[in-house]
């Protein structure tokens, strides 16, 4: 580790809180798919900010925006009207079947709004005693204390957080039988992820995403689909559920929504939407001008250079790539799985030592429940990267068999 390196962290111990487990990496900049650390080396990035920088880094086009926006207006708060949110509610709207949405900062108050809807539609417009919230072992749907209860897996997410909020119920992933067990006259929704990556990148099987969204509409329950992670263009169409043909009553979106700057959004059907009424929910800060202007313009972007169809032709080479990897390495590469840019390599062993490994060969990526490695690189990630990832992950392989 150098000197700069270790000021920096023994720096950080004496001013932060420290909930993080960091990578041994001081960043200093980053530019499309390359990070920098403080002593300039080069790290091809498969991080993306964790599937954030979906546009790659530091951009000149957002960065303008960013700039021209910022010189307008920055923060008014949601008591105005204000064009560039409603600029943004036109272009994210015209991506998918919902009718209305709502702006928020991060992807755990997208969930944590979801949540509320859900209970809030139900009682109010409903009339009915629903608040219940099933969701499925190994989700992850953020930190708050609401989301936390939400996610289905434990450990330091939930140690020490008790009492949890009540009215959520976690069942097995994939087992149907359960999940119909677990609806009762209390029940609201339904809440999944298309693809689970922090619970091993996990496409959920299209018999079971259609035998969830049966189960709603059988039972009268709202489907919600969280897509923080898997919207806007990661898994190859703009958002997840596409895929599977489904119409979610309500879902999420955040992470690579404005590229980096802290956005969601919960976007609902118009009959939903009534659940939320002046008072029910706010936020100071969503969907404020510059952020809204960022994302707009990320929007365009993604359509205007259909990025959808570029993440799915690149995770197609990832995984031809890997698999031709993994009759090098049987012993270690179990196989694959995610959809688009949204990739796993399963590993059968030694998944902390390989992760360590790539890190050491300038790659950053992410290990998801000790055995998965997860690739969420920007979406304008080329060929020639990729070709240098696997080549890294080859080397790091054969040198472990030594």
């Amino acid at each position: 580790m150098s000197t700069k390196f270790e000021a920096i962290k023994e720096r950080e111990s004496q001013l932060l809180c420290q909930t993080y487990g960091r990578y041994p990496l001081a960043i200093s900049r980053a530019k499309d798919c390359r990070l920098y650390d403080l002593d300039g080396n080069e790290y091809l990035d498969f991080l993306a900010g964790i599937a954030v920088c979906s546009l790659g880094h530091s951009r000149e086009d957002l960065a303008e925006v960013m700039a021209e926006q910022a010189r307008k207006m920055v923060h008014v708060s949601n008591l105005f009207y204000q064009e560039p949110q409603l600029d943004l509610a036109e272009k994210l709207l015209s991506t998918c079947a919902a009718g209305k949405v709502f702006f928020c900062n991060s992807g755990a108050e997208a969930n944590e709004g979801a949540i509320k809807l859900a209970r809030k539609y139900m009682r109010t417009i409903r009339n009915e005693d629903r608040y219940e919230i099933i969701t499925l072992e190994k989700s992850f749907h953020g930190r708050t204390l609401s989301t936390l209860t939400a996610t289905g897996q434990y450990g330091p997410i939930k140690d020490g957080f008790a009492p949890l909020p009540e009215g959520f119920v976690t069942v097995p992933f994939g087992n149907v039988n359960a999940l119909r067990g677990a609806i009762n006259a209390h029940t609201a929704a339904i809440m999944i992820e298309m693809v689970q990556g922090e619970g091993g990148v996990r496409p959920l099987p299209s018999e079971y995403a259609n035998d969830i969204a049966a189960l709603c509409k059988e039972n009268g329950i709202l489907l919600i689909v969280d897509e923080v992670q898997t919207g806007v263009c990661r898994t190859g169409r703009f958002w997840a559920h596409q895929h599977y043909g489904l119409v979610p009553d309500i879902f999420t979106s955040a992470k690579a929504l404005a590229n980096g700057l802290p956005m969601g959004a919960v976007l609902c059907s118009d009959e939903v939407a009534r659940g939320f009424t002046p008072g029910s929910h706010a936020t100071t800060f969503g969907g404020g001008a510059v952020v809204s202007a960022v994302a707009a313009k990320v929007i365009d972007i993604m359509l205007g250079e259909n990025m959808a169809d570029r993440a799915r032709k690149m995770g197609e080479f990832t995984r031809e790539r890997v698999l031709e990897l993994q009759k090098k390495h049987p012993e270690t590469i179990a196989g694959t799985r995610g959809l688009g840019l949204l990739f796993g390599i399963e590993l059968a062993k030694n998944g902390p030592e390989i992760w360590k490994g790539l890190l050491e060969h300038k790659v950053v990526c992410n290990l998801a429940q000790g055995t998965v490695l997860r690739l969420v690189p920007p979406l304008t990630v080329t060929e020639d990267d990729i070709l240098a990832f696997v080549q890294a992950l080859d080397e790091v392989l054969a040198s472990m068999k030594g």
